[in-house]
């Protein structure tokens, strides 16, 4: 007989919320929330009951201080139908079932609430993903889980299909930042609470010769005419709408009264070979 297996975990939860506890290098959580804000000014709508889906609610709480600020667990904390505006806040990455996540908001908001959810995207770290990979196949011949996989914005937008949004958008914002070392970076990771929290990690300690080879490859390879090395963070922005009776629907395909062309004032030009 055949025994259903659940799927291996992605995140240790645990060693997931140590590493936000001691966390203090806001800054890209602070980005994520100016973008946040200047996409409901350009919403121009006044929401009354939003909330805030986040792995750091001290800081989201001040940032959002009318809003409900919750955690990111599995199971979130939403009354269905209560808000008419759900942001998920840069931690999406973090879910072990993405989908679910989009569908709990979605059963939370009002119809033609809105959903905005930021989390960081697959060019996220390149840099030190490829580095670390090489030095550790020259020296052990493998590779452990060391940088979570994060999702191209292509797979990113389909999510917001398939948890069952209307009009949805999906977006990238790239951003680099500059260290005086690799060693800068692998500190600022630990101070963002992104350090290495997979469930399937190493726990042995790694080969310092695998960490000094990396560090040598990233300089050799990324290193700027200053010295320094950039690292790209890669944001992505999914919007969707509860869907509502009173949103604008697509015509039928056939359905369209006027030509294209004669909307442009231009002469239509069949394909070759076509006989229309």
């Amino acid at each position: 007989m055949d025994v259903m297996t659940q799927p291996p975990r992605l995140t240790d939860r645990a060693a997931l919320t140590r590493n936000r506890l001691r966390a203090d290098a806001m800054f890209l959580q602070a980005a994520a929330a100016d973008d946040v804000h200047e996409r409901l000014i350009e919403v121009n709508r006044t929401f009354t009951a939003p909330v805030v889906v986040t792995g750091f609610p001290d800081a989201w709480s001040e940032w959002m201080p009318s809003a409900t600020v919750i955690q990111d667990d599995e199971t979130l904390d939403l009354e269905e139908g209560a808000h008419d505006l759900v942001i998920h806040a840069l931690s999406l990455h973090w879910a072990d079932d993405p989908i679910g996540q989009l569908v709990q908001c979605r059963r939370a908001l009002k119809p033609d609430g809105l959903l905005i959810a930021t989390s960081f995207a697959g060019q996220t770290l390149h840099e030190l993903r490829s580095v670390l990979a090489e030095a550790e196949v020259a020296q052990t011949g493998g590779l452990s889980p060391r940088i979570l996989p994060m999702g191209e914005i292509r797979d990113l937008g389909g999510l917001l299909q398939r948890a069952g949004f209307a009009l949805p958008v999906a977006d990238t914002t790239p951003l680099t930042v500059t260290y005086d070392t690799p060693i800068h970076l692998m500190r600022d990771l630990r101070a963002m609470g992104e350090g290495n929290a997979m469930d399937q990690r190493q726990r042995a300690p790694t080969r310092r010769k695998i960490f000094a080879q990396a560090m040598q490859r990233y300089v050799e390879t990324f290193a700027m005419d200053d010295g320094r090395v950039p690292a790209t963070f890669e944001i992505a922005t999914l919007t969707g709408w509860a869907p509502s009776e009173t949103q604008q629907k697509p015509l039928r395909p056939g359905s369209a009264t006027t030509r294209l062309a004669d909307a442009l004032g231009t002469k239509e030009t069949p394909l070759n070979g076509s006989k229309d």
